[in-house]
């Protein structure tokens, strides 16, 4: 399967915002010398930092633009909710969501500690997303699912795009005049499995 293409526009302002949002300020300090690597680093909690290339890759695809409403579903440490709040820029929101509460507290400090306007929210057990929060121009998912999100995809706005891997692929999901099309990318994917309970 070929690559979806994206447009230079949108590569620029990806890389332009994980320059401006060093990884290294969203690691843990008994890992943040791994920050250059390019592979995901372990972050406790059973849980990664995805590899910078992926999550380039990700943020492409995504194309979020200036005064978008994010969602970034298994925020982690941060990272990746900080980047997006810095593409969408003063005009857009950015909300996390995570489920492990250690998480949650170590990437509200980090937000605030860089001073990057966007907000994590804690998990409700048995919900996915943040559906009284919705609808959202963009949803990012770093976490894998077996089959097709629905609850999330119910999340999308009109227009609205997510980006999820699941079974491995990475796949594009849009909704246009009330009608959801997926695509996937090219190229396998690894991430850690959604967990819900």
């Amino acid at each position: 399967m070929p690559n979806i293409m994206v447009s230079d526009e949108t590569r620029e302002r990806v890389r332009a915002a994980m320059i401006a949002i060093p990884r290294a300020d969203f690691l843990p300090d008994a890992v943040r010398h791994l920050a250059d690597s390019d592979r995901p680093v372990h972050i406790g909690w059973d849980a990664t930092n995805s590899q910078p290339s992926t999550v380039a890759r990700m943020l492409d695809l995504l194309a979020a633009q200036p005064g978008d409403r994010v969602l970034d579903v298994g925020s982690g440490s941060g990272w990746t909710t900080a980047i997006l709040a810095r593409i969408v820029g003063p005009s857009g929101t950015v909300i996390g969501v995570e489920r492990i509460p250690e998480l949650v507290q170590f990437g509200r400090e980090r937000l605030e500690a860089t001073g990057v306007d966007a907000s994590i929210e804690a998990a409700t057990v048995g919900v996915l997303g943040l559906p009284a929060s919705a609808a959202f121009d963009r949803i990012l998912v770093s976490a894998d699912f077996e089959r097709m999100p629905d609850d999330l995809v119910s999340q999308l706005a009109e227009q609205g795009r997510m980006i999820a891997p699941i079974g491995g692929l990475m796949t594009v999901v849009d909704r246009l005049d009330g009608r959801v099309r997926s695509r996937t990318d090219a190229g396998l994917y690894s991430f850690v499995p959604l967990r819900d309970e």
